[in-house]
């Protein structure tokens, strides 16, 4: 090779060195891309979510919106990081929302999905045991009318009154044939099931990602809610049809042989028991750190972390719970009514026949009372007036308690031809 075209491949690989190094040298670093998260990433409406954003402009402000209408602002520290609380709109209707957030100097914005849906994640709603959804905002008297069978689901052959809890999607039932079911809320079909050793008459409660319910085999079980696997049982002196209610990493229930139990949601190990003066069917209510629990024809008041007895007062034998929702009782006797009472003084403000007797207990909603008869149907009623709105047979006596949230109703009945089957209505 002839010196000269050395010396020019020599220079061509010294250039294109430095051409590729210059290159290297000249090209931006990637900058950090905008980013939210929301905790949690689904709640009813009126409920307060954290948001938690990164990389936008240093000490700058940045505006939260909430399906493009403006929630909240916060600026951000040195480094373009911020946290700020928002509360979803009372008017946000269940289902995916988008959430944004936006620099007022950057121009840097991000989004993330929140999931409105409210659980009913208890018998009677929550711990409490009210009755009362206060975050309805699909039903109401306006169209309440409209409602019409979703779909229903067969649950058991055995005769069965435990009512249901919603939650996350899913549908939580126990049956008098053994099993404890987990349904689609959107289309019924079964999830999963968890075979016990005797009928679940109790009305499952949902909480910390667990099903808690309790069977006549003397047992209270806690299940995986995604799974149905079991994660513990506690054996009790005798049947259990109480409903259980988890406040504050307890589990509280009644049962057969005389005894309210508080167990550790989380381990099932017994906190503590209290004897009564007879068998306790009905379900706790948990409230401002007492449990309020029924024994036959009594009514017991006991300090929700040491089981000592604040009060106990007698009682009729009415099998429907009450409903309290604004300054105002609903519940139903077995002369057939379901009638509305002012708390404060007991003053009848309103009833209404449906001809034999309610057992069920009444559920409360966006101004509507839902309850169901022994005459095979399910009722809504006027919450301020009793004027009936809507009502629906569905072929057997109902026992249980509705459940309503995100714009359906859901109920169990028995049918002496089909068995225990769970009914969900939406317009």
């Amino acid at each position: 090779m002839s010196h000269a075209i050395h010396g020019f491949l020599r220079s061509a690989l010294i250039l294109s060195t430095v051409l590729a190094t210059a290159l290297v040298v000249v090209l931006p670093a990637s900058a950090d891309v905008p980013a939210i998260s929301l905790s949690p990433g689904a709640g009813p409406p009126s409920h307060g979510v954290v948001m938690t954003g990164s990389s936008f402009g240093a000490t700058e402000t940045v505006d939260v919106s909430f399906d493009g209408t403006e929630a909240a602002s916060v600026s951000t520290d040195a480094s373009g990081a911020f946290q700020v609380t928002f509360e979803v709109p009372a008017s946000a209707l269940p289902g995916s929302h988008q959430v944004g957030a936006t620099g007022e100097q950057s121009g840097l914005s991000a989004a993330a999905a929140f999931k409105v849906r409210t659980n009913w994640s208890q018998y009677r709603f929550g711990a409490r045991h009210t009755g009362y959804n206060p975050h309805e905002n699909v039903l109401s008297p306006s169209n309440v009318a409209g409602l019409r069978v979703k779909w229903a689901r067969a649950v058991g052959t055995a005769y069965e009154y435990s009512s249901v809890a919603v939650a996350n999607g899913a549908v939580f039932v126990g049956s008098g044939n053994n099993s404890v079911y987990a349904l689609s809320a959107s289309t019924g079909k079964v999830k999963w099931s968890f075979t016990t050793g005797g009928g679940v008459y109790s009305s499952p409660a949902v909480a910390r990602r667990a099903v808690y319910a309790g069977s006549i085999d003397h047992n209270v079980y806690a299940l995986d809610a995604t799974t149905g696997a079991l994660v513990w049982s506690y054996t009790t002196g005798s049947y259990v049809d109480s409903s259980p209610a988890v406040a504050n990493g307890i589990v509280y229930i009644g049962s057969g042989d005389h005894n309210v139990y508080a167990l550790n949601a989380t381990t099932g190990a017994l906190v503590w028991s209290y004897t009564t003066g007879s068998y306790v069917d009905s379900s706790p209510a948990v409230a401002h750190g007492v449990v309020y629990v029924g024994a036959y024809g009594q009514i017991y008041a006991l300090d929700a972390t040491t089981g000592a007895l604040r009060w106990s007062h007698a009682t009729g034998t009415s099998l429907s719970s009450a409903a309290v929702a604004n300054g105002v009782l609903y519940v139903g006797s077995d002369g057939g009514l379901v009638s509305a009472l002012k708390t404060s003084n007991g003053a009848l403000l309103w009833s209404y026949a449906t001809g034999v007797a309610v057992y069920s207990s009444p559920a409360v909603a966006n101004g509507v009372v839902y309850v169901g008869s022994q005459n095979g149907s399910v009722y809504a009623l006027n919450a301020s007036t009793g004027a009936p709105l809507w009502s629906q047979g569905i072929g057997g006596s109902v026992y249980s308690s509705p459940a309503v949230v995100n714009g359906e109703a859901y109920v169990g009945s028995f049918v002496e031809s089909v068995g225990y089957e769970v009914y969900a209505f939406s317009l």
